[in-house]
């Protein structure tokens, strides 16, 4: 990985362990608005940008708020988590001061809100280390698609090839990889099920980020 320029850092479950907090969020939502969530709620929800969300929650269990109020709603059962609450998962400022000091160029991409990741990441001091923060809502995507990548590696003007992404996520890590760039799989307790077809998939695959090696 000596020829590595850029990289792309994913946010929840690879530097913030915040994944637990998703798991009822949805769920919970549903319920105050007299739904009833079915088994495969998380894993449907997984494969999309919070963008997607509200038109999903309206299409597939009738809720009948509008989608910015699904949106707000949503937000609303997170916002004191991130903003007061949310920890950095082992690892992550030393292999930022890492990359720093090596002149590599950093930005975030994630699938959660500026509105909670944005002071999350100043709360817990690492804003300054990301040139840009990337979000699906405001790239009309999901990790499902490559081009929240792509957008972030030509923001950061690194080739594919140079630009690693760290994720935690199966389904974004395919993305990633089938892209081009090398990705490292972050292990979370969240994705306990997909570990192996994700170590096999990385190419690169660490316990904690403390384990990186450079």
């Amino acid at each position: 990985m000596t020829n590595i320029k850029g990289a792309i850092f994913d946010v929840d479950g690879t530097m913030l362990d915040s994944m637990h907090i998703w798991e009822n969020v949805a769920g919970n939502y549903l319920i105050s608005q007299g739904a009833v969530p079915r088994p495969d709620l998380n894993e449907e929800l997984s494969k999309m940008g919070g963008h997607q969300i509200p038109a999903y929650f309206r299409a597939e269990y009738g809720v009948t708020q509008t989608e910015e109020a699904i949106h707000a709603g949503i937000n609303a059962l997170l916002e004191e988590f991130y903003l007061n609450k949310v920890q950095l998962k082992v690892g992550v400022v030393e292999i930022l001061e890492t990359f720093y000091n090596r002149g590599i160029k950093m930005c975030v991409a994630t699938a959660t809100d500026r509105s909670l990741i944005e002071p999350a990441l100043q709360r817990c001091g690492i804003a300054k280390y990301f040139g840009r923060i990337f979000t699906c809502p405001e790239e009309h995507t999901s990790k499902s698609s490559p081009d929240i990548y792509l957008s972030a590696a030509k923001f950061l003007g690194t080739e594919i090839a140079d630009t690693l992404v760290f994720e935690d996520a199966l389904y974004a890590v395919k993305s990633a990889k089938n892209a081009g760039f090398p990705v490292v799989g972050v292990y979370d307790l969240s994705a306990e099920d997909h570990q192996d077809e994700i170590r096999a998939l990385g190419g690169y695959y660490v316990k904690s980020l403390s384990d990186f090696i450079f």
